[in-house]
């Protein structure tokens, strides 16, 4: 692989919330952080997301909190988004590897697009990719 190729396995989180603004306060008091809104196209009636701020040139990755009906908060309600060259071909080894698709391949606009699958564990985690 081509050092150009090389890249951290993670590229984003999510943090379901129940309630937005009591997270929000929770998160800029315990972090010192300020959110910004984060519109995605095709984004769900009711769903609204507040993204942790994002810094180019730092170490780590960024993520949102999320609030989404039909997605209830606590548990295991985390989803990391693991990066990909094309994160259809990443899905269709999902279910081959004993897992499920949630969803398949598609696009959230400028920002590229994600699939969502569930590991042998019942986990559900997002695959990313720009193309």
């Amino acid at each position: 692989m081509s050092e150009s190729a090389v890249r951290n396995p993670v590229g984003w989180f999510e943090i379901y919330v129940n309630d937005m603004q009591r997270a929000k306060t929770f998160y800029e008091a315990v972090l010192g952080t300020q959110f910004s809104k984060l519109e995605a196209p095709g984004q769900p009636p009711g769903m609204e997301m507040w993204a942790f701020p994002m810094h180019q040139d730092a170490m780590g990755i960024t993520g949102a909190l999320v609030k989404m009906p039909g997605l209830e908060a606590g548990g295991h309600n985390v989803l990391v988004y693991f990066m990909c060259a094309d994160c259809a071909v990443e899905a269709a080894k999902v279910t081959k590897s004993g897992g499920s698709v949630v969803k398949e391949k598609f696009s959230i606009g400028q920002y590229g697009f994600i699939a969502l699958v569930t590991d042998t564990e019942g986990n559900m985690i997002g695959l990313h990719s720009m193309q």
